[in-house]
């Protein structure tokens, strides 16, 4: 293993994960959504509580917003709130899957009318882009069929394809879209944007300015997502992760619950392949159902730092030396050392360097934060799903 810990700290200390607004208000399964105490009831609650997620961890200094589960009135005043409370808005996500009309598709809807219903909603996307300051517009679509011969597969790869350059016409100069892809649901029979190909074609023809974005729970059972994650970062169309676990038959529980090596993995990938910049978006995209939000959260987060730290801690002049030699023990054994290391004191080390609590479960537990919104958020509607 690397022994300068100085170096890895230095790294560690610069790393950003976004934390999205979603997280903080009531969700379930796909039968019941669970109600928690102290949700917070509007998008200036969450964001609240967001920052109190940077608070302890010092690396979630942005919120990324759903439109139109985040909607307000004036969006440049949404984003002076978040500046007030030390973070800022992150990535936009649009949602073109819950209004009745999205039945048979949104973009790729065989009707017309619905088709410009759609983009005119991601284009208002954009708009509060420029309000917000935020660089990155999340897009993901339910689109697909349940039928064989329901709709033209490829007309609807074409409608897909003009909504996209649309879009794309409109982002601003510092500007760019992240394209989601999902193996499967709630589209059965062809889903329009399957895997990480497809988002990657449509990228690809589009230009710079289009991104894919890995969601860590929307692949096949046994896909490796690092090799994902190398090829992308090698032809320099990564751009973001959507970090969380899939225990479901989607995803959305906790980041490095599933598999923590994974996580090790994809973030060594991330590391050796120039990845480990402001170009590429850490993200969690998470509901927590039956934990509590903000800990759930500050835990996520603190998952993501163990994994990177883990990954810094390869050696790489020995790996590469023992996989030039040919010597397939060897180069695991490198590898598993650096996972199989301890960097808990580590980072507790670096965040009293930080001047944060060494431990933040810890610290936000005795800050009796919870117990302030629980009796503060008592009456009023809790945000939740479609809300």
């Amino acid at each position: 293993m690397t022994t300068d810990r100085a170096q890895v700290k230095a790294a560690l200390r610069r790393q950003r994960i976004e934390t999205p607004s979603w997280a903080y208000g009531n969700s379930g399964t796909r039968f019941k959504v669970f109600a928690q105490q102290g949700v917070p009831r509007t998008p200036q609650e969450k964001i609240d509580d967001a920052a109190q997620v940077h608070r302890y961890t010092g690396v979630a200094p942005t919120v990324a917003v759903h439109i139109p589960w985040d909607k307000v009135d004036d969006y440049a005043a949404l984003a002076e709130h978040a500046r007030e409370r030390g973070v800022t808005i992150g990535a936009v996500n649009s949602n073109v899957f819950q209004d009745d009309d999205y039945m048979l598709g949104s973009v790729t809807n065989p009707d017309p009318k619905v088709r410009a219903k759609a983009l005119k909603h991601l284009l208002e996307c954009v708009d509060i882009m420029d309000a917000t300051g935020s660089r990155d517009l999340k897009l993901w679509f339910s689109d697909g069929t349940n039928y064989p011969g329901q709709d033209d597969i490829r007309a609807r790869q074409d409608r897909l394809a003009e909504a996209l350059a649309a879009v794309y016409e409109r982002l601003g100069e510092n500007q760019r879209f992240l394209l989601e892809y999902k193996l499967f649901e709630p589209a059965f029979y062809t889903t329009d944007l399957p895997d990480w190909g497809t988002s990657y074609a449509h990228c690809l023809k589009l230009g710079p300015k289009a991104q894919v974005v890995v969601d860590t729970g929307h692949h096949a059972p046994g896909t490796n997502i690092e090799f994902i994650v190398a090829f992308l970062l090698r032809e320099g169309k990564l751009g973001g992760f959507d970090f969380n676990s899939r225990f479901y038959a989607d995803d959305d529980l906790m980041v490095g619950a599933a598999d923590p090596f994974q996580l090790f993995r994809i973030m060594h990938e991330v590391i050796q392949g120039g990845g480990y910049t402001d170009d590429v978006a850490f993200m969690l995209d998470q509901c927590h159902n039956i934990e509590p939000k903000i800990p759930g959260q500050i835990r996520s987060v603190m998952n993501v730092q163990e994994a990177t730290a883990k990954a810094l801690l390869v050696d790489v002049e020995a790996l590469r030396e023992a996989q030039q030699n040919r010597d397939v023990l060897g180069a695991n054994a490198v590898f598993m050392d650096a996972y199989n290391t301890d960097v808990r004191p580590l980072l507790a080390e670096l965040r009293e360097e930080m001047g944060l609590d060494p431990d933040p479960m810890a610290a936000y537990a005795r800050s009796g934060y919870f117990e302030k919104i629980r009796d503060e958020r008592k009456d009023g509607q809790a945000a939740g799903w479609g809300a």
